[in-house]
């Protein structure tokens, strides 16, 4: 089972006279990955490195900004593999020390720094949801939505015309269940228009 965060957590470490300030956060997507990166690049324009691992949309990236090959952002995004995590950036400002570490000591500093912030964090259980559309006869919509929000389905939008539409998302894996009971309960009057 996949995983994400609620809300970023953050942990600080010195090792030999550097700083590390790692963060690992929700985010949605590679763009808004990158966007953010560059911002945390401007609050620290001083830092040696901003060094950062995604994992969002089933796709990973990773990037070392100038440490050694494989030493920084590869060994974060395998710390939120392990970890199961989805739909997070993990991030790294180091403020160099004047001492080197070695890669293996690069390696063992960003990966603790990534892992000890997880260790403060809540984890959510990250659900595939599944939007679903029907109509239904206007004397209905009243009823449906009681039914939506019982069952715990998010409505996502309306639309009003010779009936009502009604577009709503529910965990992909309770769909089939969700779509017979809402039948049963609307003694069949429903029509289904798609499926995601």
């Amino acid at each position: 089972m996949l995983f994400t965060l609620p809300h970023p957590v953050h942990f600080e470490i010195e090792i030999k006279k550097s700083r590390f300030l790692a963060c690992v956060e929700p985010i949605t997507d590679r763009a808004s990955a990158l966007a953010h990166i560059a911002a945390l690049k401007a609050r620290h324009p001083t830092a040696a490195h901003v060094c950062w691992a995604l994992m969002a949309g089933g796709h990973s990236a990773a990037n070392d900004d100038g440490e050694p090959s494989g030493t920084a952002g590869r060994p974060m995004l395998e710390v939120l593999r392990h970890q199961q995590l989805e739909g997070v950036l993990a991030s790294v400002v180091r403020y160099y020390g004047g001492v080197k570490l070695g890669a293996g000591g690069l390696v063992r500093a960003y990966t603790d720094s990534v892992a000890r912030a997880l260790d403060q964090a809540e984890r959510l259980p990250l659900i595939r949801q599944q939007t679903l559309q029907c109509r239904a006869p206007y004397p209905m919509e009243g009823k449906l939505r009681r039914l939506l929000q019982a069952q715990g389905a998010t409505l996502l939008g309306v639309q009003h015309d010779t009936d009502v539409q009604l577009d709503f998302s529910c965990a992909a894996h309770d769909s089939d269940r969700l779509i017979a009971f809402l039948n049963e309960s609307c003694h069949g009057q429903l029509q289904w228009l798609a499926a995601n």
